[in-house]
């Protein structure tokens, strides 16, 4: 998921409460462009799917929420060699050494162990995957899938998660969104938006 990128600001001025604001998914054609650096508020969005066709306009609460905090070493998803990684994946070494690495540049590691860096911001190079040392541990936001039962709608390019507690568009924080790469379209089942199940929604890495 991509995060906005004015949330961490929204978050510590107490904007946004993960746990108990109203957290909403809404849908959106390819008519809508995210802006990660200018796009703050509910305000900003564009061209939310309308109601019809098992999708209701304004949206999909959030379910079932909590916000972890995970320790580097503790991380579930160890590096593997000869293994294919995308950006954003996040990993640590099969022998922990206290910190977390994000894939920056996608690819294929490498067939024996790569020592990876321990300078934060720092990149090594694992085959032909590049890793970035992120953090010593991670805060994340998971909730459960969120789907749309006998969905006949239109087509749709993006999942987008607010908060929708404040009292209007102009002050309702937006959080990150889900680009499915190409339009989906509901085919009379359940529509679901499948969440990274380690990653959760969001990751904050922490030093």
């Amino acid at each position: 998921m991509h995060q906005y990128r004015q949330l961490p600001v929204k978050a510590f001025n107490k904007e946004v409460d993960f746990d108990t604001d109203s957290l909403t998914w809404t849908l959106h054609t390819n008519s809508y462009t995210p802006n990660l650096d200018t796009h703050a508020y509910v305000s900003d969005l564009t061209n939310e799917l309308a109601t019809g066709g098992g999708y209701t306009s304004g949206g999909l609460a959030a379910s079932s929420r909590a916000m972890t905090y995970t320790a580097a070493n503790s991380w579930s998803v160890q590096r593997a060699n000869s293994t294919a990684y995308a950006v954003g994946d996040v990993v640590r070494p099969a022998v922990g050494n206290g910190f977390l690495y994000r894939c920056a540049v996608a690819g294929n590691s490498a067939g024996t162990t790569t020592t990876l860096g321990t300078v934060l911001g720092g990149a090594t190079v694992d085959g032909t995957v590049t890793w970035e040392c992120v953090g010593s541990g991670a805060a994340t936001f998971t909730c459960a899938n969120p789907s749309w039962a006998s969905a006949t709608f239109g087509p749709c390019r993006y999942a987008v998660l607010s908060d929708r507690s404040a009292g209007t568009a102009a002050t309702q924080p937006l959080l990150g969104y889900v680009d499915f790469g190409s339009d989906k379209t509901g085919g009379g089942g359940t529509f679901q938006v499948t969440l990274n199940s380690v990653q959760g929604v969001l990751t904050f890495f922490l030093p």
